[in-house]
């Protein structure tokens, strides 16, 4: 986005006024001061006037490779919350898409867009989510043929939906759900006869975690990733 375009639309200002701030230096882009309205700036850019930080206009969709100790909350935890990881200027009104458990990484989607994330997270929709296990001990193939079929969990009268598998070693498989119970993937295991020792989500509908994302990094989403799963 050219950067008259986003003071003007971040901060109120008409575009005259905003190219009237960039001229005059009072716009600075990562700390340097710009005087280029036509200048691209990029989402994950900190843009400021008059050193005050502007959040950038619109909807923003965001994946984070979510690391071990951080929570899928935003509320009061003895835990840090993903969205610490997140820079303060990219975060007014950002929410998680979903949740996962403090010692499960992975993809975390983060989005403003409310009904974006309601398409993402309806049952309904029955989006599916890929996860990576790693299991305590070696996986049986009754096991496998089970989690395919659908298994009954503790304290749930209904079982789950069939799952897709891919073995990937002894004690590693590739799992995908439709569903979104509660300790879903931990309970399916332990239903068959296992114990899960690792999970990191590695796929959500069509959107797949980039590989060059480290623990803690995030990208913004590609228009073809946000369309994927139901667009703007």
């Amino acid at each position: 986005m050219r950067l008259d375009h986003f003071v003007a639309k971040a901060s109120g200002l008409s575009r005259k006024d905003a190219k009237r701030a960039i001229g005059r230096g009072a716009v600075s882009v990562d700390g340097s001061p710009c005087r280029q309205a036509a200048s691209q700036v990029a989402p994950t850019q900190t843009v400021c006037l008059d050193g005050q930080p502007l959040s950038p206009p619109g909807p923003r969709y965001l994946m984070l490779n979510k690391p071990v100790g951080v929570v899928s909350s935003t509320g009061d935890e003895p835990h840090p919350s993903a969205l610490s990881l997140i820079p303060a200027e990219l975060r007014p009104d950002l929410r998680l898409v979903g949740r996962l458990d403090l010692d499960t990484t992975g993809l975390l989607l983060l989005t403003n867009d409310g009904q974006w994330s309601h398409r993402v997270t309806s049952p309904r929709r029955r989006c599916p989510k890929t996860y990576r296990v790693t299991l305590a001990d070696a996986i049986a193939p009754t096991a496998l043929e089970q989690l395919r079929q659908g298994v009954e969990l503790r304290n749930d009268p209904q079982p789950t939906a069939p799952a897709e598998v891919i073995q990937l070693g002894p004690r590693s498989i590739e799992l995908t759900l439709v569903e979104g119970r509660y300790h879903q993937v931990k309970r399916m295991l332990a239903a068959v006869g296992n114990r899960v020792v690792g999970l990191h989500r590695t796929r959500i509908g069509d959107i797949q975690l980039d590989p060059a994302l480290a623990p803690g990094e995030f990208r913004p989403l590609t228009e073809a990733e946000v369309g994927s799963v139901g667009g703007t």
